[in-house]
């Protein structure tokens, strides 16, 4: 007989053992007890395995002891039962019935019930003799007592003969005596196991019904703890961000909004109290109080000892020592070695928090942290327990200033160095006591804005954006010069807004921001480089000689300092992105090391240039200011600077990935506008991709104000191959028109070459020279290695230049830039000696990028003119066949959960032919399920086998699937 396929995910297996025992009717007598931890699917699988039975011809019922209106025992248990006679109708219904009441009504002590026992297994298995049924009984471990332990002497001493019996329920807890008879009465134990990370993976993605992105499975996996396998809770966690709008669904895939340690199971008690309790079923006090302590351990680290030291105060403290003490029994709260207190579930601490608030905990907070300042003054109590920080935030305002502010300097000063998150809290906590005129908020300003260049957190360094206003609009707002006055925090503010991609001149911004800005020159200027960068819009920058011109930060200051770039630094950042002169004399002003020499080579100028031209500003600040710069931390800028390598690089895939934890994270922070230019660039990705419907996606995100030279070149592509051809033009010459008038030349050199590109497919030669022209004007302007590179190539395409083309190639392969590469090659097969030799190359790049079809038919072209083939990709041969690229595609689309239909429309065939090759696959595979051959794809054993081509490194194919790069 043919397996049973079971679309329940992970569970195939088990579905399919069940069923055969419910089969099994009128044959040889079986128990079979299925077994698991809440969630894991026990209901599901009976279910499935009764339906699958019921397509057989196979007669299967329940006991349903939930209904019985006896009091629980044997009464109770031969209603049940009565109730499943009542559903065989063989003409004797009534009579088994009418003889099982008959042995109740004589039930009479312990004798009077074996004999009502023994008459209930008779009837059951007569009528099993007329119409031969299974049993089913679901949820034993709620079974009461009496009832469970009379139907495990029923099993065990009276057993139906031919009737098999299939019992679940979660494993047995303390104090359940009569249940645990159970259990002895089944001939077999059937456990179910937590699904594996890609079942769950398989799981998301049908319950969606869309790809997934990782990020997503991985956050569930994580907040889910010791449940992560747990099907229900999974499926929780997904309900609950559906309901409350916490995914998004960009470039065909479904993101998390949500930072990771806001999933959360669904805010039911009920449900919360059969997923989150283990062994027990709590009652809603057991719930409520579990709630308080998820309040106390969300604002603040509890430990053990802090409720020995307040305990014997009484009232709420000791509630919530005794509520601890049971959830840590009942597995619900661990305990680390250091008394450190924390849900094991992460998700279920998370949904207990939106429980309504029934009790008022800062007193607690208060108790805990006087109970220690009592002892050691409040200064020496935020040195040795800095922890305690957090609990004096959450006090609020019961905490006077004279105590909390000593006491959180001192733990943010103290613990620094081991734990920065402790230290900025500390020291944000203390500026919301400290007072503007305060002669200690400028150097705690200070102190903190360090910690957070330091340790790369520019949320937090944006974070002091509040405090700082209001000492600049204070007395001491007069006195701002120098690295550790008020000017290095507002240019360290500065500094940190343009790594988080966010402006103080756009239209949503908080104008006070822009108005403080105005009264710090050297901070403007260094805002003023947003516009540059595609951060914002474009200001006017001005350079004044001043105290601080010329500063650079010297080792003997304050560690993280040296972050933010001096004055002449930013002049030389915004100089990367215009002429050749000014770019020079900035370079010439910057100040020279102690040997004379400059303090920038020329490598480190030519990687200025190139991270200007993407708007990269990471990149620019790492080429500026080497050794001194922290590109560590998941700033949008250090995001964004990874997408530009990656792109360059040709690992598209990754800038997808990229693009789109930048969109979700700046949607999940509510800043509106975040990484324009990470937009462009999947934008730019998915065009040369053909996905010319993803492309504009991208686009339609970006507001027609962004006026960088990436996202114009973007725009023209997609209006150009979308058949606005002429309209897509005009746009790309004004925005280059536009763009030269403010002085923003990097990058525009791509923006000609698209153009040029364009005339000559369209035969234009008034285009083309125009183009041409413009690239030679540009270069003689900007002097940039990029633009010269563009220049050459355009020389190769228009004049039929070999020499120019060919130096091209050799300075785009040095600086690696596949995109370019491919056009350089394209160019040499057309003017250039040995045309096959540069197909094959340009064909082998545009494959690893995944090149959609007008790229493809381009270089078709560029073959049919030179009369040669254009190679075909290598298919590889292994003993158990052959493997192309279709092969491999199916395969990738399987682990990622596509359904049979999906794959169909994707690879243009019926969903029957997929599941043929599917067949074939699992034949040659040796995978006996799609979740098999999807781990064996992801965790590279079939690679390793020689059976499919290596699976690393991967790119995106055109309908979205991961593929093989060679």
């Amino acid at each position: 007989m043919q397996r049973y396929r079971a679309p329940l995910v992970g569970r195939h297996g088990e579905v399919a053992d069940v069923a055969g025992v419910l089969r099994s009717a009128g044959g040889a007598v079986r128990t079979l007890l299925v077994t698991g931890g809440a969630g894991t699917g026990k209901t599901a699988v009976l279910g499935e395995a009764r339906r699958a039975a019921a397509e057989e011809g196979a007669k299967v019922l329940r006991l349903d002891w939930e209904g019985a209106q006896g009091p629980a025992g044997t009464a109770a248990l031969a209603d049940a039962v009565c109730g499943v006679l009542a559903k065989i109708q063989d003409g004797r219904h009534l009579v088994r019935i009418t003889v099982v009441r008959r042995a109740q009504s004589q039930t009479d002590g312990r004798g009077g019930e074996v004999a009502l026992l023994s008459t209930v297994g008779e009837m059951l298995a007569d009528a099993a003799q007329y119409v031969p049924f299974a049993l089913i009984v679901d949820d034993i471990h709620r079974i009461p007592d009496p009832t469970a332990s009379a139907l495990g002497l029923l099993l065990r001493a009276f057993r139906p003969a031919g009737v098999p019996v299939v019992m679940a329920g979660r494993p047995m807890g303390r104090g359940q005596v009569g249940g645990a008879r159970l259990p002895a009465a089944a001939d077999r134990v059937l456990e179910l196991p937590p699904l594996s990370p890609a079942e769950v993976g398989e799981l998301v993605v049908r319950r969606l019904g869309r790809p997934v992105e990782p990020g997503l499975v991985t956050g569930v996996l994580r907040s889910l703890g010791p449940l992560a396998g747990s099907p229900a809770a999974v499926l929780s966690v997904l309900a609950s961000l559906e309901e409350r709008g916490g995914l998004l669904e960009l470039d065909g895939r479904i993101c998390l909004t949500v930072p990771e340690w806001e999933l959360r199971l669904t805010a039911d008690v009920t449900e919360l109290g059969r997923l989150g309790w283990p062994d027990v079923s709590p009652d809603a006090d057991t719930v409520g109080m579990a709630a308080v302590l998820a309040r106390l351990a969300e604002r603040a680290e509890l430990r053990l000892d802090d409720l020995h030291r307040v305990r014997p105060l009484g009232g709420l403290p000791e509630a919530v020592g005794r509520a601890l003490d049971d959830l840590v029994r009942d597995r619900v709260v661990t305990v680390d070695r250091d008394g450190a207190t924390a849900f094991a579930v992460p998700a279920l601490a998370a949904a207990l928090l939106t429980l309504p608030e029934a009790r008022d905990v800062r007193s607690l907070h208060v108790a805990i942290v006087r109970s220690v300042t009592d002892r050691l003054g409040a200064a020496a109590t935020g040195a040795a327990h800095p922890r305690l920080a957090d609990h004096v935030v959450a006090a609020g305002p019961a905490l006077g200033a004279a105590l909390a502010v000593p006491l959180l300097l001192a733990a943010a000063r103290s613990s620094a160095k081991l734990d920065s998150s402790w230290g900025a809290r500390g020291y944000h906590s203390a500026l919301r006591h400290l007072p503007p005129h305060d002669t200690r908020t400028a150097g705690v300003l200070r102190e903190s804005a360090a910690l957070g260049l330091r340790h790369a957190d520019h949320i937090g360094v944006l974070a002091l954006g509040e405090p700082l206003l209001a000492c600049l609009d204070g007395p001491q707002g007069g006195d701002r010069g120098g690295p550790g006055g008020l000017e290095w925090v507002t240019r360290a503010w500065a500094l940190s807004a343009l790594h988080e991609h966010r402006s103080p001149y756009t239209d949503d911004a908080d104008l006070r921001y822009g108005a403080a800005l105005g009264r710090v020159p050297a901070a403007a200027a260094l805002a003023g480089l947003g516009g540059l960068y595609g951060i914002g819009p474009i200001t006017p920058m001005t350079f004044r000689p001043g105290p601080t011109a010329d500063l650079v930060p010297d080792a003997g200051q304050e560690s993280g300092s040296g972050a933010v770039p001096s004055p002449a630094e930013v002049r030389l950042l915004a100089a990367a992105v215009g002429g050749g002169a000014e770019f020079e004399r900035a370079r010439r002003a910057l100040p020279r090391d102690a040997l004379g020499e400059a303090a920038l080579g020329e490598a480190a100028l030519d990687r200025l240039r190139n991270a200007a031209a993407y708007g990269d500003l990471a990149g620019a600040l790492e080429a500026v200011l080497g050794g001194r710069y922290t590109g560590a931390g998941q700033s949008t800028a250090v995001q964004y600077h990874a997408m530009v390598r990656e792109y360059l690089a040709g690992n598209w895939d990754s800038v997808l990935s990229g693009a789109r934890r930048i969109e979700t994270r700046g949607r999940g922070d509510g800043v509106a506008g975040v990484g324009q230019l990470a937009r462009a660039l999947a934008a730019e990705v998915q065009l040369v991709r053909g996905e010319l419907g993803r492309a504009r996606e991208w686009l339609d995100l970006i507001p027609d104000s962004v006026g960088h030279p990436l996202v114009s070149r973007v725009r023209l592509g997609v209006g150009y191959w979308s058949g606005q051809g002429d309209e897509a033009l005009e746009e790309a010459w004004r925005d280059v028109r536009r763009a030269r008038a403010s002085g923003l030349l990097a990058g525009v050199d791509r923006v000609l070459l698209r153009i040029l590109s364009i005339a000559l497919e369209g035969n234009d030669p008034t285009v083309v020279r125009r183009a041409l022209e413009e690239m030679e004007a540009l270069y003689e302007e900007s002097a940039s290695p990029m633009t010269r590179e563009v220049v050459l190539l355009g020389r190769g395409m228009v004049h039929g230049d070999a020499d120019s083309a060919l130096a091209a190639y050799r300075l785009v392969r040095q600086r690696v830039d596949v995109l370019l590469r491919v056009d350089c090659c394209q160019c040499l097969a057309e003017v250039g000696d040995g045309p096959e030799v540069w197909l094959a190359e340009a064909a082998r790049s545009g494959h690893a990028l995944g090149m959609g079809r007008l790229v493809r038919g381009r270089l078709g072209a560029s073959a049919r003119r030179r009369n040669v083939s254009l190679p075909r990709r290598r298919v590889v041969r292994e003993g158990r066949g052959e493997w192309g690229e279709r092969d491999v595609r199916l395969v990738v689309m399987v682990s990622e959960g596509f359904t049979n239909r999906q794959i169909a429309v994707r690879l243009g065939c019926s969903e029957k032919t997929v599941e043929q090759r599917l067949t074939r696959l699992f034949r040659r595979t040796g995978c006996r399920s799609r979740v098999e051959l999807a781990a064996a794809w992801w965790d590279g054993s079939l690679a390793r086998q020689g059976l499919v081509p290596d699976a690393g490194p991967r790119r995106q194919g055109g309908d979205g699937t991961v593929l093989p790069v060679g």
